[in-house]
């Protein structure tokens, strides 16, 4: 990974999921009826940060759940070679309820329409309200986040790496080269 700059430290990362924890409250007038699901693999760290967060705010510790999408993306068979099937873990019911869908950066939109997909298989919520700590352009679908922790324009040869400390050994957001395919 040739890393071009570092974006954001450890106290950037925190500061940032604490202003989406009120964003997500403050939109939905509160935690009534919420859940959280995180995106394997970075996602379901960031969502649980933000439960935690939300039950410092609120008091109230929201249902977690993690999704996997391996199975149900559009390059499955193409662009993954050996592609790491885990398992998606949601034991509440998401029927009418108001998902809070978190991944960690947002680019072309496919990974997102995957996980609309994958979330169907597990009932009819009232909504899903995606969550983004990156939104970084170049978007081949009609798909917005409705809360975005920061706007990175990237160019093509770009990406934006998140490492997070539960996974990774550290907190931070680096802008990186693109590698070749």
């Amino acid at each position: 990974m040739n890393i071009k700059a570092k974006l954001v430290d450890k106290e950037g990362l925190d500061r940032i999921l604490t202003r989406i924890a009120h964003e997500i409250l403050e939109k939905n007038k509160g935690s009534k009826n919420l859940v959280l699901i995180g995106m394997r693999t970075r996602g379901e760290f960031l969502a649980k940060r933000l439960q935690k967060k939300i039950k410092e705010i609120e008091g109230v510790e929201l249902p977690f759940g993690v999704l996997d999408v391996t199975l149900y993306r559009d390059d499955f068979r193409t662009r993954l070679k050996q592609p790491q099937v885990s398992v998606s873990d949601i034991t509440f019911d998401i029927n009418e309820k108001d998902v809070i869908l978190v991944d960690d950066v947002l680019y072309t939109g496919r990974t997102v329409r995957s996980a609309l997909n994958a979330l169907m298989d597990f009932g009819r919520p009232a909504t899903i309200q995606l969550c983004i700590l990156v939104d970084r352009g170049h978007r081949e679908l009609p798909i917005r986040a409705d809360f975005v922790g920061k706007n990175i324009p990237t160019s093509l040869n770009e990406e934006i790496k998140l490492k997070v400390e539960e996974y990774d050994g550290e907190d931070a957001i680096y802008l990186v080269e693109a590698e070749k395919k």
